[in-house]
């Protein structure tokens, strides 16, 4: 894996928002100086906003980057409306054409060597890993993709379609989806992200060579998926990427 770069501070204006769940919008942003947003799959930004905390400090933000590497000034973030969260709020009513100064990119979440690899994921967690699918399968290989994915509801299943769409047409991308609040139709797993960890790693590692875990959501499923996979299973600890957000 190549070392990183030293992340860059740039302006860049929000040219699109879009609500993509009930609680979720997407936000696109574009370079000003229109030059390219060169990044890897699963790294993120930091946002400074226009705004002041209680000790007059700028208030700064840090979110995944939701888009697949491709080389365009433009790129997307997804943003949970959090209650009483002064900065979520505040970007869920900027209004397009806004410019903020963005640091970035950063992060060591990133993807591997290819390896049969269960990626986890809860909420707006499931944003780096849509790149990291994206990036496994342009790479090629026959190596076994698998996504599990916890939401509340169907609805709150960010990107549930594009996911599903992958899985159709690549066979080694498997998405299992897993509801915490699901209604009386809803046939799929049911739970918690972290109760179906096992079952899947044991049916992964059948696979050759031994499989990667890329885990991304809020802290205490993170601290759960690796109680399982580092203390039960007895996973390598260089076999687990964990990438945890508030």
């Amino acid at each position: 894996m190549p070392m990183p770069s030293m992340p860059e501070t740039f302006s860049a204006r929000l040219v699109r928002s879009s609500v993509v769940t009930p609680r979720v919008k997407e936000l696109i942003f574009e370079r000003v100086d229109g030059r390219p947003f060169i990044f890897e799959a699963g790294q993120w930004v930091s946002l400074q906003l226009p705004l002041v905390d209680e000790r007059q400090r700028p208030v700064r933000r840090s979110y995944s980057v939701a888009s697949v590497p491709g080389g365009s000034p433009r790129f997307e973030l997804v943003v949970t409306k959090v209650d009483g969260g002064v900065g979520s709020s505040w970007l869920h009513e900027a209004s397009e054409g806004v410019a903020l100064e963005v640091k970035g990119p950063q992060g060591l979440f990133r993807l591997g060597a290819p390896t049969p690899s269960l990626f986890m994921a809860t909420g707006t967690g499931i944003a780096p890993i849509r790149g990291m699918l994206h990036q496994a399968l342009a790479r090629g290989g026959a190596a076994p993709l698998w996504v599990l994915f916890g939401a509340r509801t169907l609805a709150d299943a960010l990107y549930r379609e594009e996911l599903e769409g992958l899985a159709k047409a690549h066979a080694r991308l498997r998405l299992e989806l897993t509801l915490s609040r699901p209604d009386d139709a809803w046939t799929g797993r049911r739970g918690y992200v972290q109760g179906h960890v096992a079952e899947l790693w044991s049916a992964l590692s059948a696979f050759e060579p031994a499989p990667h875990a890329y885990v991304c959501g809020v802290k205490k499923m993170l601290a759960d998926v690796r109680e399982v996979l580092r203390v039960k299973l007895g996973v390598d600890r260089q076999r687990v990427h964990l990438e945890s957000y508030d």
